[in-house]
């Protein structure tokens, strides 16, 4: 199986670039999308043609802005999601009440549950750093809480192990100096806060694996790249997209990679292959 996350930066603007061919070259089992930028009465009216594949989206409150949505090959919707899961169109249930800008979406994929996050950027000055530390916190929580183990059963006193969790998405920060082209000059700057990265040192630390840096400890390649001054072009990048699994799930992944030459936003896509 072959998931992959995409910060598309606009889901109109990304199929103007080039976004079926990627589609249907690519043929990934599911696709997290990130930053879709539509709302529920736009994406209605677009009538996206993603042959193949059933379409959940979790829009923000506010217009164009945001947004996440997860794009299901035909035959694995079929096959693994419950029927309980299917007729949700955000699939999150309850949905989250401080999630108003559609940043969160959790899908029971049977054997594991699959979490699609747009977390929040702090924004230059750091306007948003408070709000994006409160948003981890709040994710986090709800993480541990989903992925607990069942009450034992009153007749036996057994309880089956708690589900597999994977995250992906942009996480909007680069976790240490080898994940950004210049570390020394970023320090302190909004994606390489010191609160940022000790959120992702604590986010490790309570069980999940960054599965890139753990298949490929020592490369050095990105996943985001400023519009400004040439910075793709001259691989002055960041990586802050990310797959991290749950400590124990980590023997099923066969290969975590980054399709840095593939364009239409300023990110690339991300992803990882498991083993059947």
């Amino acid at each position: 199986m072959t998931i992959v996350s995409w910060n598309i930066n606009g889901i109109r603007a990304v199929i103007k670039k080039g976004f079926l061919g990627f589609l249907e070259k690519q043929q990934p089992d599911i696709l997290c999308l990130q930053e879709i930028k539509i709302d529920s009465e736009a994406i209605k009216l677009a009538e996206f043609d993603f042959s193949g594949y059933t379409e959940f989206y979790n829009p923000a409150e506010r217009k164009g802005y945001s947004g996440t949505a997860i794009l299901l090959k035909n035959n694995l919707a079929k096959r693994e999601l419950s029927s309980e899961a299917s007729e949700l169109s955000s699939l999150i249930s309850p949905k989250l009440k401080w999630d108003d800008e559609g940043r969160v979406q959790v899908l029971d994929i049977g054997k594991f549950y699959l979490a699609n996050i747009y977390f929040p950027n702090s924004n230059h000055e750091l306007s948003r750093l408070d709000f994006k530390i409160n948003f981890n916190n709040k994710l986090l929580a709800y993480f541990k809480k989903l992925t607990s183990p069942p009450t034992p059963s009153p007749r036996t006193g057994e309880g089956a192990k708690g589900k597999p969790l994977i995250v992906c998405g942009d996480f909007n920060v680069a976790h240490n100096e080898i994940d950004l082209a210049r570390p020394k000059e970023n320090i302190g700057n909004p994606g390489f806060h010191p609160r940022e990265r000790a959120w992702m040192d604590k986010f490790l630390k309570v069980g999940f694996v960054d599965t890139f840096r753990d298949k490929y400890p020592d490369k050095i390649e990105y996943s985001w790249w400023s519009y400004r001054a040439g910075a793709r072009v001259r691989n002055v990048g960041w990586r802050i997209d990310y797959f991290c699994v749950s400590q124990g799930y980590m023997k099923k992944i066969k290969d975590a990679f980054i399709w840095n030459k593939i364009m239409g936003s300023d990110h690339c896509p991300v992803g990882i292959k498991i083993n059947n």
